[in-house]
């Protein structure tokens, strides 16, 4: 069988920001979904944190775990029954000008009726030795509902700035 990929949807961050970035009437029609983004907030830091909400959800139905190198700094990090999950890094307004954090976000089995699988490896990026961060989650949301939306924010009240983006994929094992 051949893999298939479409580009469903991109989103990208005009002039003035915008405090998230959303997916709504996703189609039941692929195997598993794909988001690739490349984010920047203008908090004045090197990175900080975007998160995941799916279908609207903000009741604890998320759990996750992870692992990250933080300019040479290893750990790990994890929470349970959370009401979002956590995509990882977004660069910050302190981070070399015009970079932005890349990563990607795979929810395979999407319209199943069984909780759903999610795993996110994301890089910050800054020209520098200090404020790269590096990390790989897997995540669990816990439905039996299809994913037809998904929304990504940056933390607190921050915005991501002008040319932010990111496309949803669909993926067909045809």
């Amino acid at each position: 069988m051949a893999t298939t990929f479409e580009a469903i949807a991109t989103v990208t961050v005009g002039s003035g920001g915008a405090a998230d970035i959303e997916f709504t009437s996703i189609p039941g029609t692929y195997t598993d979904l794909l988001i690739k983004y490349s984010l920047r907030s203008d908090q004045a830091v090197d990175y900080n944190y975007a998160y995941m909400r799916i279908n609207g959800v903000t009741t604890s139905s998320y759990s996750y775990k992870g692992v990250y190198a933080d300019s040479n700094t290893p750990g790990s990090y994890g929470t349970t029954n959370n009401n979002l999950i956590e995509m990882n890094l977004t660069v910050g307004a302190n981070s070399t000008a015009s970079t932005f954090s890349n990563g990607e976000c795979y929810l395979p089995n999407y319209t199943s009726s069984s909780n759903k699988s999610i795993s996110v490896d994301a890089v910050s990026e800054k020209n520098a030795s200090t404020g790269v961060g590096l990390y790989l989650s897997a995540g669990l949301f816990s439905t039996s509902s299809a994913i037809t939306s998904i929304s990504i924010y940056a933390s607190g009240s921050l915005k991501f700035v002008q040319y932010s983006t990111a496309t949803l994929y669909g993926i067909k094992n045809s």
